[in-house]
């Protein structure tokens, strides 16, 4: 191949992102913010919280991240009130659908409560299974109200990320009796000529023993349907069985879904209409391992 593979500069994701947006259809432009939320007890310490990242405009869509509640303080309606806040905020601004990803071990039932759909799962090496969920906003889904709603004495609030740090470390703690720890190596290359021109580049990771996630894939556009993007995906795939990973992951669109399915990418989640209009996807390779 006439191409060098080097590492990917910082300056060169955010240009890989960039341009990942340019092709995206324009009626599915959008612009992302996080936000974060939490609950105080009468201490001012945090007792729960969420991350969510809004995808607003075309995009219309709300993903929850990350949602934790203190143990001495679950089964009182906190995070009801949690998920009504993120659902309220949704809809101020304009969003359709929020998403969310759970495991078997942790809040699947909590979730379909308030009318969320599981819309893909699957078996992680850990022996349970990850689940994604929706709630479409702009249907008639009826309004879970908590038996025990004794937590509405506390407010949610506004974060910043000095409480986000206090949420993930809440819900590592909580996960750390399930799932065994995992080292992650980021992946991050690019292809260049003889000259040391950009050509592609990928933004993935791989953690060990688990699973890798391919978050972008670019080629520029004169270059492409020449296997420079297989390529990086196998690299990618060949890092991940040297590190024991045997299945690796991607999510894409209708505009691009069909480049992952030829390299091999079999779909394991639809959401219909989301963007609008539109589908999005979640995709899976099983690769095998070295061992």
């Amino acid at each position: 191949m006439e191409y060098v593979i080097e590492n990917l500069i910082k300056e060169e994701a955010a240009y890989i992102s960039n341009k990942i947006n340019e092709i995206v259809p324009r009626e599915v432009d959008a612009d992302e913010e996080e936000f974060v939320l939490k609950v105080e007890n009468e201490s001012g310490d945090i007792i729960g919280g969420c991350i969510a990242e809004a995808y607003e405009y075309h995009w219309s869509r709300v993903l929850l991240e990350d949602l934790w509640v203190d143990e001495r303080y679950r089964h009182h309606g906190i995070g009801s009130m949690i998920i009504h806040e993120v659902e309220r905020i949704a809809r101020e601004k304009g969003c359709r659908v929020v998403t969310l990803g759970t495991a078997s071990y942790m809040a699947r039932p909590f979730y379909e409560k308030h009318g969320y759909q599981v819309f893909t799962s699957m078996k992680a090496a850990n022996g349970y299974i990850d689940y994604s969920l929706v709630k479409y906003l702009d249907r008639d889904t009826p309004d879970y109200k908590p038996t025990d709603n004794s937590g509405a004495k506390y407010k949610v609030l506004h974060g910043n990320d000095d409480d986000a740090d206090v949420i993930l470390y809440g819900i590592r703690t909580y996960s750390e009796a399930y799932e065994e720890k995992c080292e992650r190596d980021d992946f991050c290359k690019k292809l260049v000529n003889k000259d040391g021109k950009f050509a592609a580049g990928v933004i993935a990771n791989v953690n060990r023993g688990y699973e890798g996630f391919v978050t972008a894939l670019f080629v520029e556009e004169p270059l492409r349907y020449q296997g420079l993007g297989t390529y990086l995906l196998q690299e990618v795939e060949k890092l991940a069985k040297e590190n024991n990973t045997s299945v690796v992951l991607t999510s894409a669109g209708d505009w691009n879904v069909d480049f992952f399915k030829k390299n091999g990418y079999l779909i394991r989640g639809e959401l219909k209409d989301v963007p609008k209009g539109h589908s999005c996807y979640e995709l899976y390779k099983n690769i095998g391992t070295c061992r």
